[in-house]
């Protein structure tokens, strides 16, 4: 028994050793926002007090455009991931953008609420604080999910819906999902990722959301990074896991959307499959369908040219 005894201590000493080592060299204090908006906030850049967040957005493009596109982006991110498209398509629509609660620029809530029924509410205070009565809607992801609940409440706001690799189908096709994901769902562990958050850990995240890894790039790892360690951010991405993504009930509400919808969807997509695009466009009847080949889970970062062009021949179309 005192054998076991001292081999359980020494276990523990060795534990405690490891943890301690890597806390030292992974120790990431947090980052001011000032600095961060410093670095990627631009000329486009505004900013909103509103719920209680100072949010971050950009509002873009053709001023004469009726019908702006407003996107959404995905767990995580933020207005950046749509920055390649957007310069594809503001000569002719006017876009905005926003980064949305818990990350980037934004931060978190104070109230720490990071469901749906709190996105609706705050998609439908930004949209009226901008005087908008009617848009088209995107989004990409957590951000899809946000779009297809938000046309639910608002139908009468949603001209037509864009989901691309949206979240909706929690109970049938299981994601794999990227480390940084699971790791936040870890008791225990995910409070050390509050200050042990090695930059490897979101390189891995986002080999596991790009089908084609040659166009990660350091400065794109950088970003994403950036973002993460950004004040509260990592509460709140904690936070956000603790919420989950919905439930079989809500899923089943999709079959409620008589909005026009395109589905978009990368082939290779690790974190939503590819099999959850067959079921948005089974369960909205009005909906039109495109799979991008060897692309993962974010096509407007990889495939942008390309997602661009679908994307405004959907809007500039004739009615569904």
């Amino acid at each position: 028994m005192g054998s076991l005894i001292r081999l359980m201590g020494k276990i523990v000493v060795f534990i405690f050793a490891i943890l301690l080592i890597g806390g030292i060299i992974y120790f990431k204090k947090d980052i001011p926002p000032e600095k961060l908006i410093e670095k990627y906030a631009n000329a486009d850049s505004k900013f909103m007090r509103l719920m209680g967040i100072n949010v971050h957005y950009r509002d873009e493009g053709n001023p004469n455009d009726s019908l702006p596109l407003i996107l959404i982006h995905g767990t995580a991110s933020s207005l950046l991931t749509w920055d390649s498209s957007v310069q594809l398509l503001k000569k002719q629509h006017r876009i905005i953008r926003f980064d949305l609660p818990g990350y980037a620029l934004t931060g978190p809530n104070p109230e720490k609420d990071y469901g749906f029924d709190f996105y609706t509410r705050f998609v439908d205070s930004f949209i009226n604080r901008l005087r908008i009565s009617r848009c088209f809607l995107a989004g990409n992801s957590l951000g899809g999910g946000i779009a297809w609940h938000y046309t639910l409440a608002h139908a009468e706001k949603v001209a037509r819906l864009i989901l691309v690799d949206a979240s909706g189908y929690v109970n049938s096709i299981k994601p794999n999902g990227a480390l940084g994901f699971k790791l936040a769902q870890i008791p225990v562990l995910n409070q050390l990722l509050k200050w042990i958050t090695p930059r490897v850990i979101v390189k891995k995240s986002l080999e596991d959301v790009y089908g084609n890894h040659s166009k990660i790039t350091a400065a794109l790892v950088d970003q994403y990074y950036d973002m993460l360690l950004r004040t509260g951010n990592r509460q709140a991405f904690i936070d956000r896991m603790r919420s989950g993504f919905g439930s079989s009930e809500e899923s089943d509400k999709i079959k409620e959307i008589n909005t026009p919808t395109l589905i978009i969807w990368g082939e290779k997509d690790g974190l939503i499959p590819v099999e959850n695009a067959y079921l948005f466009q089974r369960d909205i009847p009005n909906s039109r369908l495109e799979i991008l080949k060897g692309v993962g889970h974010v096509p407007m970062e990889e495939e942008p040219k390309r997602f661009a062009q679908i994307v405004s021949a959907f809007l500039l179309s004739k009615p569904l």
